[in-house]
């Protein structure tokens, strides 16, 4: 019987982490076209005055990722996705009080 390894490989981010457009797009496998859909429906926003000095943090790593896996298994819209992850954002907050009582 032969032995079956499986390698995963990641990026470890902290709330400090920011990213250019070019390593966002390269992180999540998406075009800047994309990203720059998500900005416009608001699902995500850059820090800084212009494309070249964007920068994205570990946030909006998480919400293009998320959008993505939207996207693709339940054929979500952007306008849907942004509206689901509104929600999901609203949901952890909830949680997140309610651990404190």
């Amino acid at each position: 019987m032969t032995e079956r390894h499986v390698y995963i490989q990641g990026v470890i981010l902290n709330e400090e982490t920011r990213c250019s457009l070019t390593d966002l797009c390269s992180l999540c496998g998406v075009s800047a076209e994309i990203i720059h859909e998500m900005i416009d429906e608001g699902i995500i926003t850059p820090e800084g005055p212009s494309t070249l000095e964007w920068r994205f943090t570990s946030v909006a790593i998480k919400r293009v990722q998320t959008t993505m896996r939207l996207q693709r298994d339940l054929r979500i819209n952007l306008p849907g996705c942004a509206l689901a992850l509104d929600l999901l954002d609203e949901l952890e907050e909830l949680r997140r009080l309610s651990l404190r009582r």
